[in-house]
């Protein structure tokens, strides 16, 4: 069976792409569900999974956080990585699409775990907002602050994988990938035309879908009169070929196999290749390809040539 990849909010669950796609489990709040309930649930996804990674926004109520450690530690296992995030809600969930997808490809549940650092360098995810003035997650500076009070006003912000905010206008806009993808919107209050007219064919975006706003995206963004939009790959082999192309490491304190600097699982970060491992860990790594790359946002020469079709 494949990793089973878990949510906080049903509204980061986006339909799947493909019949392959699985849907991701559901982790309640502790005001829909008590304790017991929620311990035997994280029980069965992992005596049917084996492994179960989990994703929350870094707006979660501290409770429901409180609830995901502690379930984790009744359970005393090392099998579930709690993964928070500060992407946007629209962005969030297409990243755990992505991971959706990968999770039925035989990559390791450590592996798929560590990928979402890196796969979120591929997320362009950003809002036509009507006002900046209570927007705290993207820098505004004081000439937005008070265009905002201007009846009619619309800014287009970018949150990642770079912050930018520009005032929405016929010849605004934003830096955009460098590669191609699609686009998914999710219509608000704010009228969607800039990003449909000028943002998508400005950014080569193939195809525009849509999908609800999700309801944690008003206090993301400081407003509820906004529409959200997030570029991204929605090729399954093109997301593929950028983690494979990416050296696997063991973490140097748990058992679990990575990618880049950080695990999953225990959330440590790894020394640099030239400091001595850990003692304990040091007997369990094995010898190094030295050809090989550590986990970082590719450049754009190897973003062109990995995203690529092939022959």
């Amino acid at each position: 069976m494949p990793t089973a990849i878990a949510v906080t909010s049903p509204d980061l669950v986006l339909p799947p792409t493909d019949p392959q796609t699985p849907l991701a489990a559901l982790l309640q709040s502790p005001d829909a569900q008590p304790l017991d309930s929620a311990l035997v649930d994280m029980h069965r996804l992992l005596e049917q999974h084996g492994y179960v990674i989990a994703f929350c926004p870094a707006s979660i109520p501290a409770a429901h956080e409180h609830r995901l450690h502690t379930v984790r530690s009744l359970l005393e296992t090392d099998r579930i990585a709690l993964i928070k995030s500060d992407l946007p809600p629209l962005g969030l969930a297409i990243l755990v699409r992505q991971l959706r997808q990968l999770s039925v490809c035989d990559f390791s549940p450590g592996v798929i775990a560590s990928a979402a650092r890196l796969l979120s360098h591929y997320i362009h995810t950003g809002a036509v907002l009507n006002s900046v003035a209570r927007l705290e997650r993207v820098p505004v500076g004081l000439t937005a602050h008070a265009r905002s009070w201007m009846p009619g006003s619309q800014f287009a912000v970018l949150a990642n994988p770079r912050p930018q905010l520009v005032k929405v206008g016929p010849a605004a806009t934003l830096e955009g990938p460098d590669f191609a993808c699609e686009l998914l919107l999710a219509k608000g209050p704010a009228s969607p035309d800039w990003i449909t007219h000028t943002l998508a064919p400005a950014w080569g975006i193939k195809a525009v879908q849509e999908t609800a706003l999700p309801a944690d995206s008003a206090v993301w963004w400081g407003t509820g009169k906004l529409t959200e939009f997030a570029a991204y790959l929605p090729d399954i082999a093109v997301l593929y070929q950028l983690v494979a192309s990416v050296r696997r490491e063991q973490c140097r304190w748990c058992p679990m196999e990575l990618i880049g600097d950080r695990c999953g699982f225990c959330a440590s970060h790894q020394p640099p290749e030239d400091e001595p491992a850990p003692p304990h860990a040091a007997a369990a790594l094995g010898p190094v390809p030295a050809s090989a790359h550590r986990a970082r946002p590719l450049t754009r020469a190897e973003r062109r040539r990995a995203i690529a079709p092939g022959p």
